[in-house]
């Protein structure tokens, strides 16, 4: 079998020709060379593929195993009457997400990462946000050309993320570690986060400078941790 490789619109497409069987191993390792490459979102164009036999399903279901345990998607393009009978009765259709055409095939890449947005939304707007006053540590998380440790304001705190106003050091994308002792016992926590929000001066001058981070490699008893401190201090306010 022979593949070629090109892109569109930051999606792989890998143009199989010929047959899928026991000696298509190259499939494998071109999957898995895509993955090294950071490309994540792969489409398998089959429409010179004439026949795929029972060895050639396996191999089909590796590299599919490959992409999804790389967390990337992979979908299926242009199958020829055979393929998509000997797909069918392995079951396989309905696993894999199979397109008439390439079209849209490539479309449904950008209709999943618009759902994942929405989705991700939805699931920040289940943490409710606490106006907050307290003095946290901040500094680089790898990158050594930043200060290595910043006193900060952070005013604003989810269990998801925070506010934390003071900073013009660091910038979107930059992975930093926050430190901070959660009251009434001072309870210390350190927290990786990721730089997703700079607010702009002219815009919003009354948050500038500072910036809005986003939580990463959050334990789940850490998040329960910050969600029960944040319930608990929103029931004071409103009581108040």
């Amino acid at each position: 079998m022979d593949i070629r490789a090109r892109q569109k619109n930051n999606i792989v497409i890998l143009d199989l020709s010929g047959r899928i069987d026991v000696d298509c191993a190259n499939l494998i390792e071109a999957v898995a060379q895509c993955l090294r490459d950071g490309c994540n979102d792969i489409l398998l164009n089959l429409e010179e593929v004439d026949f795929i036999d029972y060895m050639g399903i396996s191999v089909v279901v590796i590299a599919y195993k490959e992409i999804v345990n790389a967390h990337g998607r992979v979908k299926f393009t242009n199958l020829q009457a055979q393929a998509m009978n000997i797909l069918r009765i392995a079951g396989l259709d309905k696993v894999i997400e199979i397109y008439a055409d390439e079209e849209t095939a490539l479309g449904s890449f950008k209709e999943d990462r618009i759902i994942e947005n929405i989705e991700k939304m939805q699931l920040r707007r289940r943490f409710k946000r606490l106006p907050i006053d307290i003095k946290i540590e901040l500094k680089a998380n790898k990158d050594e050309r930043t200060p290595v440790c910043l006193n900060l304001d952070l005013i604003n705190l989810s269990a998801v993320g925070a506010f934390i106003f003071g900073d013009n050091e660091f910038r979107l994308g930059d992975e930093v570690i926050l430190k901070m002792n959660l009251p009434p016992k001072q309870e210390k926590l350190e927290l990786e986060a990721k730089v997703v929000w700079i607010p702009d001066k002219q815009i919003q001058p009354h948050a500038y400078p500072g910036i809005g981070v986003e939580f990463t490699n959050i334990s789940a008893h850490i998040q329960q941790k910050l969600v029960e401190f944040i319930e608990r201090n929103l029931s004071f306010m409103s009581s108040d």
